[in-house]
């Protein structure tokens, strides 16, 4: 019987969406056991919630050193969960600390890392990852020579999707870190203003391109996001420009998302954007050139400029809504 571990990171007393959707995607394929594991400080009570999402078994490293979102520390724990416990393939939902705790973990345990999947599946008695590649034009397969194999999935590739009634078993394991994982220590940290949900958790995501014209012009996209309860996306070239933060980044080493409408303003639609929300409920397109790309795939377009446009929709939305 295969043995699959899953990271689970957490923020605040919640474990994040990803980790879980990767958690449950895991689970439906039927792989043997899956179980999970969630470090940090005071977080023993975050172990039930990833019952419901197909983890047999959860294990949890709740220590003091590991309060800071260090990498090394967390490294320690799961080299030796891997090691103790036998676990062929470790699991990671991307983010800054877990494709750090991920690569960590590859060179500690000499294992075959695959970044950047989309998907996972059992083929012919084999494990595949699924990964974009050629600018994100294709998808090929990839697989690993050895054991452990570990596989860090693009934010945003897996829903949660609970099961009725799931439980899972809850282990403590002792936490020993190595000499040279403490020497690093957390002076600040600091958390970014937002307002609203984000962009991998909206259900309406309203997106800005180069079309926008600038930096300044985004308030248009923010206004109607706001009026609308979604979130604000970009694309690589408008995060590339220093527009907008990366964080909002939809497509090639971005984020997927699939919400239930995305709004694209001023963006052409070329691949690389194409890859990270074609999951999208509906889609529309409001692009000045009628020969842009993302209207052979959006729902609804609109051949205007966004900056008269954008501003009207906005306006309808507030009407509407009564304010």
């Amino acid at each position: 019987m295969t043995s699959t571990l899953v990271f689970l990171e957490h923020h605040g007393d919640e474990i994040l969406k990803g980790p879980l959707g990767v958690l449950s995607k895991s689970a439906s394929l039927g792989d043997g056991e899956v179980n999970a594991v969630v470090t940090g400080s005071g977080v023993r009570a975050l172990a039930g919630q990833a019952g419901a999402f197909g983890a047999a078994r959860v294990y949890v490293a709740d220590d003091a050193a590991l309060e800071a979102p260090l990498s090394q520390p967390r490294v320690d724990v799961l080299a030796r969960l891997v090691r103790d416990k036998g676990i062929e393939t470790v699991l990671f939902a991307n983010s800054v600390l877990a494709a750090d705790v991920a690569a960590g973990l590859a060179a500690r345990l000499e294992a075959g890392l695959n970044w950047d999947l989309t998907d996972i599946a059992r083929e012919n008695g084999k494990l595949v990852g699924k990964r974009p590649a050629l600018q994100d034009s294709v998808y090929v397969d990839v697989g690993w020579k050895s054991e452990p194999r570990l596989a860090l999935f693009r934010s945003g590739s897996f829903d949660p999707v609970a099961s009725d009634g799931g439980s899972a078993q809850v282990e403590d394991v002792a936490v020993s870190l190595e000499d040279f994982s403490t020497a690093a220590r957390m002076v600040e940290r600091a958390h970014e203003e937002s307002e609203g949900p984000s962009i991998e958790d909206a259900d309406v995501v309203v997106a800005g391109g180069r079309g926008l014209g600038g930096p300044e012009n985004f308030t248009l996209v923010e206004e109607l996001a706001k009026a609308l309860g979604g979130a604000v996306g970009a694309t690589r070239a408008v995060v590339d420009a220093g527009w907008y933060p990366y964080s909002t980044q939809v497509g090639q080493t971005g984020k997927t998302v699939s919400p239930k409408l995305y709004i694209a303003c001023g963006i052409s639609g070329a691949i690389q954007h194409k890859v990270g929300m074609q999951a999208s409920g509906v889609v529309v397109a409001i692009n000045k050139d009628p020969n842009a790309p993302i209207f052979e795939f959006a729902d609804l377009g609109v051949v205007g400029d966004v900056h008269q446009v954008v501003p009207k929709l906005t306006e309808l939305v507030k009407q509407r809504k009564g304010g």
